[in-house]
């Protein structure tokens, strides 16, 4: 299996789905602190979108501050927020969040265009860098 693969998961409530990708995921907690009913991280499955109602789920979603957590609309299409002024916030004991549109040039000379917040890592042990896996939760990384 390819450890370059991202994994996509995702969950059906009405015309509303909701799409997860873990690798993104900085571990902040947001979701869980905002709708337990639906995510229970020990749960099976962790997200349960039938205990919230749609525009319940919108709010939550579009406050994950690393965007591992997106949603799609049945029949309508979801626009990005159009050239939002970029926002860099140094999480305490966590990531670097940079919100808006940024182009991240990789080490091959590829370019990855980022348009909604992305989480930068600072502590140095994520595994799956420039990005924040969460590591830093492990690491006990303080800054």
């Amino acid at each position: 299996m390819n450890q370059d693969k991202e994994i996509i998961k995702e969950y059906k409530k009405g015309a509303l789905t909701v799409v997860w990708k873990p690798k993104k995921c900085i571990h902040a907690a947001e979701c869980v602190k905002r709708l337990p009913k639906v995510y229970n991280p020990k749960g099976k499955p962790w997200l349960k979108p039938e205990n919230a109602s749609i525009d319940e789920l919108k709010v939550q979603i579009d406050a994950c501050p690393s965007g591992a957590l997106t949603y799609n609309l049945q029949n309508v299409k979801v626009e990005e927020s159009s050239q939002k002024e970029t926002e860099i916030q140094v999480l305490k004991n966590g990531p670097l969040l940079v919100s808006g549109s940024l182009n991240v040039k990789k080490p091959d000379g590829s370019i990855e265009v980022k348009t909604k917040s992305t989480a930068f890592c600072r502590c140095g042990a994520s595994s799956n860098k420039p990005y924040c896996d969460g590591a830093h939760n492990n690491v006990n990384f303080l800054g």
